[in-house]
């Protein structure tokens, strides 16, 4: 039986670019603040351009660097917390559309937040390796900025913009090895985008309370996400009798800089190990993970057959881990 390969990986970030120098005149905070609290120094921010795009132009590249002719593909998924629309059309099929994908694909999105790349991941594992599927395109887009309350120094620090896309293909080798994905709702309303919805239908009351933009317990959230990921990472080496030491390169949501270390130091990882884009990103959510293969690639750290641990932590709550061997063609 054929086994479900990544045989490619691609990212699209913005040109525009937000300091914390730029925050520290929109709100009151510091460059120093935002640093020690979180590890970002900047993130990119999207002017002109829907989630869509950012998802199409991240695609776009997936699709060239797979070696496939793009009807070859014959589904898209696309995770995302910051659609182009409320609930319909869906983002992936705005961005069939503008690949020229606009008849007889599916397409569909799905909404796990941060881990959306991890259940991704494991959708297209399933749709390949049952034989539903060749060639599934997956997409992490997001738009954070659209949905950020920029009075809100809770939050408006932390999120960015960008997309990261992969192919995911039926092959003999360099197979996606495991995937762990979970929830607990129960803990929802710790990271929530309160309206639109049922429960709080559009009105003027919802605008004036700006329940429509992305609210947070960092603190709370903190507590539960390190030793969640931590013990998940655990399980999945564990359970596939791999040491930390195997592992080629661990690529970590990028939310905050101390959730990484804390995780890295219970695996003791080294930082030739460890990718980390927070810095230049900032949280991107669903496209986080994806981004930061893709650095990796470009850089050269990422080869045909690397060993990929990936962990990730969002809103719902939601977590999840993978092991996967880097199934495409080295950059050197």
């Amino acid at each position: 039986m054929k086994k479900a390969s990544m045989i490619s990986i691609a990212a699209y970030a913005p040109s525009q670019i937000l300091t914390n120098f730029d925050l520290e005149k929109m709100v009151e905070t510091t460059d120093e603040w935002i640093v020690k609290r979180t590890g970002i120094h900047e993130r990119r921010i999207a002017k002109g351009e829907s989630t869509s795009d950012l998802g199409m132009k991240a695609a776009a590249l997936a699709i060239e660097r797979s070696g496939l002719q793009k009807n070859e593909i014959d589904a898209i998924i696309c995770a995302t917390i910051s659609p182009d629309y409320f609930c319909m059309p869906s983002t992936a099929c705005v961005i069939a559309d503008k690949l020229g994908l606009n008849f007889g694909i599916t397409a569909f999105d799905i909404n796990a937040a941060c881990t959306g790349f991890i259940y991704l991941l494991e959708l297209a594992k399933s749709l390949i390796e049952s034989g539903a599927k060749k060639h599934v395109l997956i997409i992490g887009t997001e738009k954070l900025s659209s949905i950020v309350d920029w009075s809100d120094r809770a939050t408006c620090i932390l999120f960015g913009d960008g997309a990261g896309a992969a192919v995911i293909a039926a092959r003999d080798d360099n197979e996606i090895i495991d995937i762990h994905t979970a929830s607990d709702g129960s803990k929802g309303d710790l990271l929530i985008t309160a309206a639109p919805g049922s429960v709080n239908p559009l009105s003027q009351k919802i605008i004036d309370e700006k329940l429509g933009f992305m609210q947070m317990a960092g603190r709370e959230v903190f507590k539960i996400a390190v030793p969640t990921l931590s013990n998940d990472v655990v399980e999945i080496l564990a359970k596939n009798k791999i040491s930390p030491e195997q592992v080629d390169l661990f690529i970590p949501h990028q939310a905050n800089l101390r959730i990484i270390e804390a995780v890295k130091a219970r695996l003791e990882f080294s930082d030739e190990q460890c990718v980390l884009t927070i810095g230049k990103y900032g949280n991107t959510s669903s496209a986080s993970i994806p981004m930061a293969i893709n650095d990796a690639y470009e850089s050269g750290r990422l080869k045909n057959g690397s060993l990929m641990l990936l962990d990730a932590f969002g809103g719902g709550f939601t977590w999840g881990s993978a092991l996967l061997k880097f199934g495409g063609k080295s950059v050197n």
